[in-house]
């Protein structure tokens, strides 16, 4: 199964998961140690569990990707090289570098556009106030492991960042070390958002969890508790209410 998986609400947020998902579809082979489908080069560790307990605390609809972005990342630009990665965080992937043109090209109309559609479709419908996208990163990367990434969530935004001012003042007010556009920019990296938020004038809040605080079912309820009071306090705001 390649379609994105589809949680109901009547809240007028709209959760987004790009990177929730560690599965290859039949047919598809990346050559590497199947180890490797659990690393955080193959999926945003965590950010499954917690879009579907954010989104039942705020009765919130939510489209999670159900595929791999091994296979194709659906937080890429289709049209980019590097939407089927050859490598990631120093892990060659044996499988990618080998594609003809005809299964790049199935790749993306099987697997890849049938995810902003259905974005898109949900967001004609729903009238969402709010985007929120969810994703993990690790303290470190493998490839640079001298380098430390404090911060253990982030808000990540393009041009329309009054959303994630409002986050970020709420989370550094209960004590967290809030990354601002860390540990990477969403100015470079913000494709999901940029094509469905900004383009369309829609708030929204670009969320990064440390991968180590959503390693346990008890960091996983920690964070939507964390969290919960954000987003709903932002879209408020959304609503003009």
């Amino acid at each position: 199964m390649t379609a994105p998986r589809i949680i109901d609400g009547a809240a007028r947020v709209l959760f987004i998961a790009d990177h929730a998902s560690r599965a290859v579809p039949p047919g598809v082979d990346l050559g590497i140690d199947p180890a490797l489908m659990g690393n955080h080069i193959a999926v945003d560790i965590g950010t499954g569990a917690l879009t579907l307990a954010l989104a039942a605390a705020l009765d919130a609809p939510a489209i999670i990707a159900t595929v791999s972005r091994l296979v194709i990342d659906m937080n890429r630009d289709p049209l980019v090289a590097d939407v089927i990665p050859a490598a990631s965080d120093g892990h060659v992937i044996p499988g990618n570098l080998v594609l003809s043109r005809t299964e790049r090209e199935l790749r993306i109309a099987s697997i890849h556009a049938p995810y902003p559609a259905t974005i898109a479709a949900e967001i004609a419908r729903r009238r969402p106030a709010l985007l929120v996208s969810m994703h993990s990163f690790t303290p470190q990367r493998q490839t640079a492991p001298d380098e430390k990434r404090p911060w253990p969530v982030a808000v990540l935004y393009n041009e329309h960042e009054a959303a994630a001012r409002i986050a970020l003042k709420l989370l550094r007010a209960a004590g967290f070390d809030a990354g601002d556009n860390q540990p990477y920019s969403g100015r470079e990296l913000n494709y999901t958002m940029d094509r469905h938020a900004e383009t369309a004038g829609i708030p929204y809040l670009g969320f990064e969890i440390r991968q180590d605080g959503l390693a346990t079912p008890q960091g996983i309820a920690f964070w939507a508790a964390v969290l919960q009071p954000v987003i709903a306090t932002v879209l408020t705001d959304a609503l003009g209410d």
